[in-house]
């Protein structure tokens, strides 16, 4: 009889054995029962989908807007070291005001964005040596002055550039 009673579960193994069924049981009715139907609109979130679980067809690329930060990167601009406007976008002009001194005029007021030029050949070929630095213009919001360098000493030079503004 003692041998009996030493192999009889414990009172906590029996109930934790009942809790592993139900949850298991629970889990296994939801994956077979529960489809997309029964998912309400906008009721997900983005923890709620397995990473890399949207994508390819089931995206429909005609229906996704721009996303906000790259429409901040829409003013650029590439120039000769003659001051010729080359390619870019939101520019209206740009001119070469003195030996390695630019004005890059832009539709829209870029006063409290950030411009960031750097020496660029305006084609596939490399760029030359030197430097290409930015700041406004206190008189007109819309232009951005670029300084063009040697790489040596800081004297101006004229150089291609590209400038790109960020608001």
């Amino acid at each position: 009889m003692n041998r009996i009673k030493r192999i009889a579960p414990s009172p906590a193994l029996v109930v934790a054995c009942i809790a592993l069924f139900v949850a298991l049981g629970g889990s296994a009715y939801a994956a077979v029962v529960i489809s997309g139907k029964n998912v309400k609109n906008y009721s997900l979130t983005g923890k709620d989908i397995k990473k890399d679980g949207i994508g390819g067809v089931t995206v429909k690329e005609s229906r996704l807007a721009t996303v906000p930060t790259a429409s901040s990167l829409a003013n650029s601009a590439v120039v000769t070291a003659a001051g010729q406007f080359v390619r870019g976008k939101n520019v209206t002009s740009a001119v070469r005001t003195s030996a390695g001194q630019y004005q890059v005029t832009f539709r829209g007021n870029v006063q409290g964005c950030v411009s960031v030029a750097s020496v660029g050949d305006t084609s596939a070929a490399g760029p030359p040596a030197g430097q290409a630095t930015t700041s406004g213009l206190a008189t007109n919001g819309n232009i951005v002055r670029v300084r063009t360098t040697d790489g040596n000493g800081g004297a101006p030079v004229d150089r291609p550039f590209n400038l790109i503004v960020s608001c």
